[in-house]
């Protein structure tokens, strides 16, 4: 199976100005590229050259799941954004954040806390446990919560590359224009779809 780089689903220049076409040419057309690469090269012959991403996410270690990981986690994270998309969520969503953190505000406040205070590079995630209540983890490097049996709904990427041309080492004002572009109808149609993510809305690609 050879993966290939999702296309996304806006203009290059859609999240201006909160995200640069310099940014997107950057993190999606040469990062997120290459890891698609590396994963390409590094799966002939091993136990994940037909696998889909949430197996080798799962199952693999070291360079295959650092790079197979990665794939996912930055595809899940551009989906997020849309230029006109809702800002906040609503229905069974907003129900679920205001019983899990008591209100959106509670919730967005320690996310921000949660992706600003993340030690180095990784990943602030949004998560639905078992039960459907949600949770707010921190991931290291390409660290995914699929691992741990919770359900991504939500990422903040802060790997410096995602924000470092746009914002240099101003980390929480990148965290604050994120919020201008989230698309609140995406994220709530991933907490209620069955799936780690809506395969429908997904731009996912692989071809045999």
């Amino acid at each position: 199976m050879a993966f290939e780089l999702p296309k996304l689903p806006y203009a290059p220049d859609a999240l201006i100005p909160h995200i640069s076409v310099e940014t997107i040419e950057y993190h999606y057309g040469k990062h997120h590229q290459a890891y698609v690469n590396n994963l390409n090269a590094l799966i002939p012959g091993t136990d994940f050259e037909k696998a889909d991403l949430e197996t080798i996410i799962r199952k693999a270690e070291g360079p295959i799941f650092n790079n197979g990981a990665q794939v996912w986690n930055h595809t899940f994270y551009f989906e997020g954004f849309s230029k006109t998309g809702k800002r906040t969520p609503d229905g069974t969503m907003a129900n679920a954040i205001r019983d899990s953190f008591g209100s959106f505000d509670a919730f967005r406040e320690q996310f921000t806390k949660s992706a600003a205070g993340l030690f180095g590079s990784g990943w602030a995630w949004l998560v639905k446990k078992e039960d459907g209540s949600l949770a707010i983890v921190q991931e290291s490097n390409a660290g995914n919560p699929l691992r741990k049996g919770l359900k991504p709904i939500l990422t903040c990427d802060v790997w410096e590359h995602a924000y470092y041309i746009d914002y240099r080492n101003r980390r929480p004002d990148y965290i604050k224009s994120f919020w201008e572009i989230i698309d609140w109808d995406i994220i709530c149609l991933l907490y209620t779809s069955p799936s780690p993510r809506d395969r429908t809305r997904s731009r996912m690609t692989s071809s045999a």
